[in-house]
């Protein structure tokens, strides 16, 4: 049975104990519930690779398959096994890597977006966000199964083929090329990519790229005037001309925020300070009957007033990293109140399974679990459990 959660001011105040009884109710979810029904129902056992969607019947045959979704598996399979899931993951994530290699590699050494479950190519085009989940997996993989010499050349493969092929002429990296779209949101995995191959491996070029991205964050990114990351920039990082393009994500200020204060490096005091500001951002304008809304427009007022799981994960993960870093308590009340909302999701009719959304009504949207939500949950799950462990 899953706790129940009191998120009222004074319960948070005082009861530490309510985010342990969480972290171990979601620990046993992980490892004996979803990862089980994940690393089944979820495998293609014909083709290889993942499925992208896990329905009550089983999976959507004939989905096609995103580079992102491949990695990210990847990722949280190998990240699971240190959150108590026993079963055989380095089948999965070796398995994982044979068919994302052997469908997704291009000539170049950068990896196409799209193919179908039986490898036939959809999209060809190599996107910066992609990328940045392939390294991240990577370093995951390097973190379970020690150095292998064939993915740590990969990853260094694909940073100096991100670093050619990727590189604005102002700053950063554009989405599909140096003339192309610049997005905040590729940086922000990038970032999270390179801060993981700093944990595993340690050498200067990972925390060069780091640092080079949390300058473009503190420095072009993030409005000065409202604390806001927006979604999209102009063509040389300055703020949206337009007001469609001017739009906010609360779980990507929550995002950012986490990986922010991660940060520990020359500018590590202006980044806390960013952080906070990006978080306040979320709480004061992004929260609608207890659940972070998916986008805000430039005033701050809800566009789009639907709820997915994956934004209440990034709001947990910044509340757990806010806590830790100002020793405030009133980022244990948003933790607790960023648990009440996560649980709603997990279904119980289906263990293992989660719900996507929830509509503007508030209703629970009766659709597939999409694979790329477990990466969100792992990530979520491992941050809490190592806050408690450093509290």
């Amino acid at each position: 049975m899953r706790p129940a959660l009191r998120t009222d001011a004074t319960a948070g105040l005082t009861d530490a104990g309510q985010l342990h009884a969480h972290n171990a109710w979601l620990r046993h979810w992980l490892a004996h519930v979803a990862c089980p029904l994940w690393a089944s129902r979820g495998v293609d056992e014909v083709h290889g690779g993942f499925h992208e969607l896990l329905g009550p019947e089983g999976p959507l045959a004939g989905e096609p398959r995103r580079a992102r979704v491949q990695v990210r598996q990847i990722y949280a399979f190998a990240r699971a096994t240190g959150l108590g899931w026993q079963g055989d993951a380095a089948r999965l994530v070796e398995r994982g890597w044979e068919y994302f290699f052997r469908h997704y590699r291009r000539a170049d050494g950068l990896y196409r977006t799209l193919v179908a479950a039986d490898g036939a190519v959809l999209d060809e085009r190599a996107l910066l966000y992609d990328q940045a989940f392939v390294l991240l997996a990577l370093a995951e993989t390097r973190r379970f199964l020690g150095p292998v010499s064939d993915l740590d050349a990969a990853a260094h493969a694909l940073r100096l083929a991100i670093a050619q092929n990727f590189t604005h002429p102002g700053a950063g990296f554009a989405e599909l090329g140096a003339g192309s779209l610049l997005l905040p949101n590729p940086h922000m995995h990038l970032l999270e990519a390179a801060q993981n191959w700093m944990a595993v491996s340690g050498e200067e070029s990972w925390r060069a790229l780091a640092e080079e991205i949390v300058a473009l964050a503190l420095d072009r990114l993030i409005d000065a005037g409202t604390g806001a990351l927006f979604e999209r920039t102009g063509g040389s990082w300055e703020a949206p001309a337009d007001s469609v393009a001017a739009h906010v994500e609360p779980g990507h200020q929550y995002e950012w925020a986490w990986l922010l204060l991660r940060w520990r490096g020359a500018r590590s005091r202006a980044a806390g300070a960013a952080a906070a500001r990006l978080v306040q951002v979320g709480e004061q304008h992004g929260i609608r009957n207890g659940l972070a809304v998916m986008a805000l427009n430039e005033q701050f007022i809800p566009c789009d007033g639907t709820a997915r799981l994956w934004a209440q994960t990034e709001r947990l993960k910044a509340a757990l990293a806010m806590a830790r870093f100002t020793g405030r308590q009133e980022y244990t009340v948003m933790a607790l109140q960023a648990l009440a909302a996560l649980s709603r999701y997990l279904r119980g009719d289906v263990p293992g399974l989660w719900w996507d959304r929830v509509s503007v009504a508030g209703e629970l949207v009766h659709e597939p679990a999409p694979a790329s939500t477990l990466y969100h949950l792992v990530c979520a799950i491992g941050e809490l459990g190592a806050a408690l462990e450093h509290a």
